[in-house]
């Protein structure tokens, strides 16, 4: 929306979209969101958040409102001031979840590090477990890839373009002519976890993965992103090409 090149259907979308934002009350045994700044507290981008909180007794929830749209839409329902001990219990929740994590990532140079091993033997490992099924795209919130295609009807009157959803790991998303860019498995998962980890800071200023863990919880073969990052991490810098063919 602010970049040189406004989407402009996704920008009317997220204007007419009102934000309610959940803070998390658990931590699941994937997630690993305080390794990577962006939970389980929310912080922005919202324009209500609201926190579950259950007393013996008594289930309430505490809300702030982040925009003006969201104070508007808070004014039409009945509410009350909080209190300082409902403030207190929440913050507890919420420090409670962040200590609990069941993951956690090493973020020190993470991008540096990514872009020190591009050859790294660890992507010859992996590759041999991911069946390239897309599930990880599929369920990340920030993955965007899309295709387009061109349809017409029998009598050729009529013709349209869409723009779908695609995965990075399917190899025609990468296809231009003559060939995928990207057309071994090895490549397409070492593209996205990259990207991910490295390369969306160039792009956008911060990283593309917010440490739900999705990806680990439906990869049918138990690929951990966090244990992938570490293991090239723990071995150290390895500058040795391992890859002879572009796209290998």
């Amino acid at each position: 929306m602010n970049g040189p090149y406004a989407d402009p259907f996704y920008s009317l979308r997220r204007g007419n979209t009102l934000i309610v934002a959940v803070q998390c009350s658990m931590a699941g045994g994937t997630c690993f969101c305080a390794s990577m700044g962006a939970g389980p507290r929310v912080t922005q981008g919202y324009d209500l958040s609201l926190t579950e909180i259950l007393d013996p007794g008594r289930h309430y929830f505490l809300i702030e409102a982040g925009t003006e749209s969201g104070a508007r839409i808070l004014q039409q329902i009945p509410h009350r001031p909080a209190r300082a001990e409902e403030i207190e219990k929440s913050e507890r929740i919420l420090a409670g979840t962040e200590s609990n994590m069941g993951r956690t990532l090493d973020t020190t140079d993470i991008r540096g590090l990514l872009y020190r091993n591009c050859e790294h033997p660890r992507w010859i490992e992996v590759s041999r477990r991911c069946l390239t099924c897309t599930n990880c795209t599929i369920v990340c919130p920030t993955c965007f890839c899309s295709g387009v295609e061109d349809k017409t009807d029998l009598a050729g009157e009529n013709a349209e373009r869409w723009r779908r959803w695609d995965s990075c790991f399917n190899m025609d998303h990468s296809y231009i002519h003559g060939g995928s860019v990207r057309s071994s498995g090895l490549s397409r998962y070492r593209q996205w976890m990259i990207h991910k980890l490295a390369t969306w800071n160039d792009q956008f200023g911060s990283s593309g993965c917010v440490g739900c863990g999705r990806c680990i919880t439906w990869c049918p073969v138990g690929i951990d992103i966090t244990e992938e990052t570490a293991a090239i991490r723990l071995s150290g810098d390895i500058g040795k090409s391992l890859f002879g063919k572009r796209g290998e």
